[in-house]
């Protein structure tokens, strides 16, 4: 097997060969991201490998940059501007900003340019009900125009579609004979055939861009497989991480567009039901940013919808990960106060951190730990790309500041534990957690050397550092199932009477998703939900678990107590006088596959490991510390290594500081620990409280 994550700065891959695990990392290549992953599997051999798994941020980076493709949007008259609308929803810190603008309206960077985006005669009832007829002359000469703009793909969202498809089906095929039927044009019935009009129509637009963007990606990716010898199925994560074929996710590719950040959320579930922990908060810190989830009870934390930026939206289930601007490569600034700031922005791989030689002046986070000493720039990705300090000290001496250099690296590394901790605290007051019964899971190349030092500012239970932190998410694509999914709405209201149209929603989808893979129902898992609300609510509570087979007035009854227990572990109340609304019905159809297995150290007894060298960690709170350096490889089951100490591995560095322990797990986790009871090892190693 392989897997493989596209980073903004680096491409992991990894790949499983007679239970052994294979890693290499390559810089990315945002131009040409194929050329990483076929340099990756070419090192690591692609040949006789079965199954080639891929997440990737092609399509995210795509939209947060605007590099895309031109695309039209077909809306019902008087509609056209729903995309510059959206939901009119300000975050809480543009609350009092009499200048905000939403960054994709059309004063700011639109998806859609609002000449392309185009009116078409017709309007269907909330009840399916036809009120105006399409009318077809008119989408012709709406057509003709977006013809002679040489639009590279359309968008068709119309009023009520998702209940009746009829007019959009008519568009799309108007649009194959009008403007040729290699044109791709996605439609919201068929794309997110779900209520609420705005969110449709995004999903509908960035389905569009995906497609021109993930159909060349993939024609160019499987051709450069083969070319290295690669012959298995090749496979696709959507949001959720979880796998599809690479045939059925280009049928609707939006659903891919967050991949990368979610493979890493599986791949600390799968590891934590291995070893017995399933509250974790899981922080991937890589070259451009750190990416924040919660795994409870053993299970991700999913999401209905995400947001690419701020209210923009997309209708896909989605692992909810949050990003902050730190990692490796953010930069490191002085602002007109006088004062250091890191990040939000990244150096990224090109020219990347000043130590790397590419032609960065600017330092980041990786020349500050390259000056603190946490990295060795000898060692650095296994030795395969040397790393230059002098360079490092020269961006910190070209920073206008009146501190010394030692205090620009210290303050300036303490600032990068203060952000992480930050977003780390918000999310577990977000989601009503308490970090004390939490681990804090540290991958990512950058990950496990920054957060043992803010154990204490977040006051986590532990810090779990997993087998190969660095290609960690990639890990996560080879710890999933192939699950094909669908999703309808319907506003149905729970009861003996309607019990019929909730079975006929959940068997048309089944059969559909059955008919399309080829299985037979027991060789597969069949998930049922549905979202739900009391009714005259205007948001609905999901993921309500539904029985499996028929659905009659026998198994309502379930159905609307399983609603009530969810909104009450959500909500902390429930009304039972109430009667419940069907809105969105989901089934899953998962095809169990092979998954990543991790090889069992041989114990170490009371074998205390010995440092292979002593390094010095410089301008940390003033003073150098003297600290050894152990090289994770030749550690064994039950060792412990007492902080402050530097783990060394290939493509990833564990910085352990003063007053913790590391306790190596049975399949080769590093499990770190306190071992004093003093809220000053935060402060003295480089954290803030």
């Amino acid at each position: 097997m392989l897997g493989v994550d596209v980073g903004g700065t680096f491409t992991d891959v990894v790949g499983i060969e007679d239970g052994r695990i294979q890693v290499t990392k390559v810089p990315s290549d945002r131009a040409h991201p194929e050329v990483s992953v076929i340099e990756g599997v070419r090192v690591l051999g692609g040949a006789g490998k079965s199954t080639f798994n891929h997440a990737s941020t092609v399509g995210l980076n795509s939209v947060i940059t605007r590099r895309l493709p031109k695309v039209a949007f077909l809306a019902t008259e008087g509609h056209r501007d729903i995309l510059d609308f959206g939901r009119t929803w300000r975050p809480l810190e543009a609350q009092t900003d009499p200048h905000w603008r939403r960054s994709f309206g059309d004063a700011a960077r639109p998806l859609v340019p609002r000449y392309l985006r185009r009116e078409v005669r017709e309007r269907k009832l909330a009840d399916g009900s036809t009120l105006i007829q399409l009318d077809e002359a008119q989408v012709r000469a709406e057509l003709e125009v977006l013809a002679r703009c040489q639009v590279d793909g359309i968008a068709v969202c119309l009023i009520n579609a998702y209940v009746d498809a009829s007019h959009e089906v008519r568009v799309r095929q108007l649009v194959a004979e009008v403007l040729g039927p290699e044109l791709p044009c996605s439609i919201s019935s068929e794309v997110s055939p779900l209520a609420k009009e705005y969110a449709r129509a995004s999903t509908t637009v960035v389905d569009v861009f995906m497609k021109l963007i993930y159909s060349k990606y993939t024609d160019e990716l499987i051709d450069g497989l083969r070319g290295v010898g690669f012959e298995g199925d090749v496979n696709f994560a959507d949001s959720a991480a979880m796998l599809m074929s690479s045939d059925y996710a280009l049928e609707h590719p939006f659903r891919l567009v967050f991949s990368g950040p979610a493979a890493g959320t599986v791949s600390c579930a799968h590891l934590g039901s291995l070893i017995g922990d399933g509250e974790l908060l899981c922080c991937d810190v890589g070259g451009t940013s750190c990416d924040i989830s919660v795994v409870s009870d053993g299970a991700p934390f999913v999401n209905t919808t995400f947001e690419l930026e701020h209210d923009l939206i997309i209708n896909s289930l989605s692992n909810e990960v949050v990003s902050l601007g730190a990692g490796g490569g953010s930069l490191i600034a002085i602002n007109e106060a006088g004062e250091i700031t890191v990040g939000p922005g990244s150096a990224g791989a090109d020219p990347g951190p000043a130590c790397y030689g590419k032609g960065g002046t600017q330092p980041t986070v990786t020349d500050a730990c390259v000056l603190i000493g946490i990295l060795d720039p000898a060692a650095f990705l296994g030795g395969g790309m040397p790393l230059d300090a002098d360079l490092s000290r020269a961006a910190f001496e070209g920073l206008d500041s009146p501190f010394d250099l030692g205090e620009r690296v210290d303050y300036a590394y303490r600032m990068t534990l203060n952000n992480i901790a930050e977003g780390v605290v918000d999310i577990a007051i977000r989601h009503g957690l308490d970090p004390r019964d939490y681990s804090l899971v540290a991958y990512g190349a950058a990950g496990p050397m920054l957060l043992p030092a803010i154990l204490d500012v977040v006051h986590a239970r532990r810090v779990i550092v997993p087998p190969h932190p660095g290609l960690f998410s990639a890990l996560g694509l080879l710890s999933s199932d192939l699950v094909y999914s669908d999703n309808r709405s319907a506003y149905v209201v729970l009861g003996d009477d309607t019990a019929e149209r909730v079975d006929e929603v959940f068997r048309a989808m089944e059969d559909g998703l059955l008919a399309r893979i080829g299985s037979d129902r027991a060789d597969v898992r069949i998930t049922r939900t549905l979202d739900a609300c009391l009714v005259g609510q205007t948001w609905e509570t999901p993921f309500v678990p539904v029985p499996e087979g028929t659905i009659t007035g026998a198994q309502i009854p379930e159905i609307i107590e399983n609603f009530h227990q969810v909104y009450e572990k959500r909500f902390g109340n429930r009304f039972d006088g109430f009667p419940v609304q069907g809105i969105t019905y989901r089934v899953q159809v998962a095809v169990p596959t092979e998954k990543v297995t991790y090889p069992t150290l041989e114990p170490g007894g009371d074998v205390e490991p010995k440092p292979s060298r002593l390094v010095t960690l410089r301008y940390l709170g003033g003073a150098d510390t003297e600290c050894g350096e152990f090289q994770r490889e030749s550690l064994l089951a039950g060792q412990r290594v007492v902080g402050p100490a530097i783990i060394r591995e290939a493509l990833s560095t564990t910085h352990l500081p003063a007053g913790q322990v590391a306790i190596v797990g049975s399949l080769g986790e590093l499990i770190i620990e306190r071992t004093t009871t003093s809220s000053s090892t935060a402060s003295t190693n480089g954290g803030q409280r």
